[in-house]
């Protein structure tokens, strides 16, 4: 595995080794030990996947609050997708900065995002399907999102009308978002 720091504090762009032949290929896609020798240490507890059938769709700006936040280790394995974090930690040099990474079936990718950060997609193409790893698990009570079009982030999806869900549309302003929360 390679693994590459991102534009922001604690994000990880992780690149596995590939071995290919004409039967396929075969891939590590986590170990704790290449992980916790770059200083990485989770214990993840829950695995999610997400498919979305049309190009344009949009997911997040979403987080979990206070001690629920969610580190998440994600990676495409069918299709595109243009995936962003946003770095919500107020004491971080990186505070309200966002960084996309393209994840594809095709350069396998991983983008670990740590807790504090809000998490988004758009879909590249048609029929893609994302697999997240959390190191804590769902809590419906600490859910929470951002306007994916919130100007003072300024983030660029690439596209002009997305596909959202309802709760994406009405994701309140990040400066309302985070009110309350001074350090995750």
């Amino acid at each position: 595995m390679t693994f590459i720091r991102g534009k922001l504090n604690g994000v990880w762009i992780i690149e596995p080794r590939v071995f290919g032949d004409n039967r396929g290929f075969f891939m590590e896609t986590w170990s704790r030990r290449e992980f916790e020798a770059h200083g990485l240490f989770y214990d993840f507890v829950q695995d999610n996947h997400s498919a979305s059938t049309v190009k344009g769709t949009l997911r997040g700006i979403h987080f979990q609050r206070g001690d629920r936040a969610q580190a998440k280790l994600l990676r495409c394995i069918r299709g595109a997708v243009l995936d962003v974090a946003v770095d919500l930690r107020p004491s971080s040099p990186t505070y309200r900065q966002w960084q996309a990474v393209e994840l594809s079936g095709e350069n396998r990718r991983e983008l670990l995002i740590p807790r504090g950060f809000g998490h988004g997609f758009v879909t590249l193409t048609d029929q893609t399907e994302i697999l997240y790893r959390m190191d804590s698990p769902y809590a419906p009570e600490a859910d929470a999102g951002i306007l994916w079009s919130d100007p003072e982030l300024g983030v660029d999806w690439g596209v002009e009308d997305p596909i959202l869900s309802e709760k994406d549309r009405r994701n309140p302003l990040l400066r309302d978002a985070v009110t309350g929360y001074e350090d995750w």
